[in-house]
């Protein structure tokens, strides 16, 4: 049995391009903080992740199935009518920082606000940092 080939993969799409393509002002601007706050903490100049997903860093994972692949550590991706955060540590032990945070929701590793504006900005780097820095135990860099 043949395995499907891993869609998200590095690309060498110009991250500029494609932010300066996104055609809501506020969510190009929220998406240019997101980028400086995200290379700032992780120390990786961001990377387009298939077509979407703005990443940063990269750490290569196996599944118990077999199935293994690259993803970047951390990332986003300014998407119709809010910005998807890819926190891959998840939300469990954050409760405190979520209720702090302002307008937003999450799921298994996504946390989805509309605008900037509505999160605080401390708490939302304080989220990232906490992902960094699990990704770093979990998957030590190479």
């Amino acid at each position: 049995m043949t395995r499907a080939e891993n869609k998200t993969k590095a690309t060498d799409v110009s991250v500029d391009d494609f932010i300066a393509a996104v055609a809501d002002s506020s969510q190009r601007s929220d998406a240019e903080n997101i980028r400086a706050m995200m290379e700032k903490l992780s120390g990786e100049p961001a990377k387009m992740w298939g077509p979407s997903i703005v990443g940063f860093g990269s750490y290569h994972y196996r599944y118990e199935s077999g199935r293994e692949g690259d993803m970047c550590r951390i990332g986003f991706s300014p998407r119709k009518g809010q910005t998807v955060l890819y926190l891959i540590d998840g939300f469990e032990g954050h409760s405190e920082l979520l209720a702090r945070l302002g307008k937003h929701k999450t799921g298994k590793s996504c946390l989805y606000i509309k605008r900037l504006a509505d999160v605080d900005p401390a708490v939302l780097e304080q989220l990232c940092h906490r992902s960094l820095a699990y990704m770093a135990e979990k998957y030590p860099s190479r």
